[in-house]
């Protein structure tokens, strides 16, 4: 049932959506939704508003773990800025024209600074299990 069509998205956006929690399709769902994107699906209606809902719940459930990492001292204010920058970045290469040869260099920059924000917290428990261990 795949259908060949060609994407709304650039490699190295589709890079990104393969690593989140999203499919293509639901992105350019929500962006739809959004008035973001015009696009038509071949799709039915039923199935159009099923993936609609689901790509609702997903990005609800998103920003509920979004909350819940912040809140508890997971996420940082330096990880926020190293999205928020990374953002702004992915809004730029959007609109932009990269050359294949230098697509794979920006999805390893992008790649390196969010292993790098996410291995800090790693870090930062494996310290607190040293010091909660000395404490016993």
């Amino acid at each position: 049932m795949a259908e060949s069509k060609e994407s709304n998205f650039n490699n190295i956006i589709r890079k990104i959506i393969k690593k989140s929690l999203f499919t293509e399709r639901q992105i350019e769902i929500i962006l739809n939704q959004k008035d973001l994107l015009d696009s038509s699906f071949s799709i039915s209606r039923g199935a159009y508003y099923r993936q609609v809902g689901q790509s609702k719940e997903k990005l609800v459930a998103l920003f509920y773990s979004i909350i819940l990492l912040r809140g508890l001292g997971i996420l940082l204010p330096d990880d926020i800025d190293v999205i928020s920058k990374l953002s702004e970045q992915i809004n730029v290469i959007n609109d932009s024209d990269i050359f294949p040869e230098r697509e794979d260099e920006v999805i390893n920059v992008i790649e390196k600074l969010i292993r790098q924000a996410s291995n800090m917290w790693y870090l930062w428990l494996g310290q607190l299990r040293l010091i909660l261990v000395k404490c016993d």
